[in-house]
């Protein structure tokens, strides 16, 4: 018996209204099938208009798939009580300036309906870890980018997730912001648990990831581990590979 999968997407389509042709449609996912295993690191890979934000809006229940069916923490998507054992750091942060990088947390607790006490050792103990410990009463608007995205982290492992989806988060980091994000998912990885990595990129996500899925045009171009590719560069493995990543490299 196969172990439970975190997300099960079986044969998903989604097709939308096109916002520059009207009356004709934008086919988003084109029979998507993938399970995204407990304890596993994801990258999830694809050029502008792959299908993945789409992937991604299904999973944490912002639309619908048109066709198929998706399960979440092995729940219908009908059932929202699995989106608290999620962490989601969107790819554009839009803060409000005037909080602190404390009162934000606090704020994303409450709402998450985090006990006063849980707060108040965690929220200190993020910062820290993820080095704004000495900005941590400082208001967002004099955040660099780079700071903003290690705010956008600490948000999304606030709730201690099961599942982290990270969408596109090494945007505006350093090197040192890099090396620290590269830890943090591994070490959630290492406490048992899931994290998708959505990217442009294969060189961002290649040293922490297991497996490796790439969208194109709406299919599931390719979906195995980078070392099935790696270990011999003539395989098919590594010739679908590069085949899958050519449209990103061009987009």
């Amino acid at each position: 018996m196969m172990p439970e999968a975190v997300a099960e997407f079986t044969d998903v389509s989604k097709t939308y209204a096109s916002p520059w042709r009207p009356g004709r449609t934008v086919q988003a996912l084109r029979g998507i099938s993938l399970r995204i295993e407990a304890g596993e690191i994801l990258a999830l890979l694809g050029p502008n208009r792959a299908g993945k934000t789409t992937l991604v809006k299904i999973l944490l229940g912002l639309c619908r798939p048109g066709g198929g069916s998706v399960l979440r923490l092995g729940r219908p998507l009908s059932d929202r009580s699995t989106l608290g054992r999620i962490g989601y750091m969107h790819e554009h942060q839009a803060f409000p300036g005037y909080l602190t990088a404390t009162g934000l947390l606090h704020f994303y607790g409450d709402m998450s309906r985090l006990a006063p006490s849980v707060l108040k050792a965690r929220v200190p103990a993020l910062l820290d870890r993820l080095g704004l410990a000495d900005r941590a009463l400082e208001p967002i608007d004099r955040f660099s980018k780079g700071m903003v995205q290690r705010l956008a982290l600490a948000q999304a492992l606030l709730t201690e997730p099961e599942l982290l989806v990270l969408d596109e988060p090494m945007e505006g980091l350093d090197l040192t912001g890099r090396q620290l994000l590269h830890e943090t998912v591994v070490q959630q990885r290492q406490a048992g648990k899931t994290v998708v990595l959505v990217s442009h990129a294969l060189g961002e996500v290649a040293q922490i990831c297991d497996r490796v899925a790439v969208l194109v045009g709406g299919r599931l171009a390719y979906l195995d581990s980078l070392a099935s590719a790696l270990r011999d560069p003539d395989t098919g493995a590594a010739r679908t590979l590069e085949a899958a990543l050519a449209p990103i490299y061009r987009s």
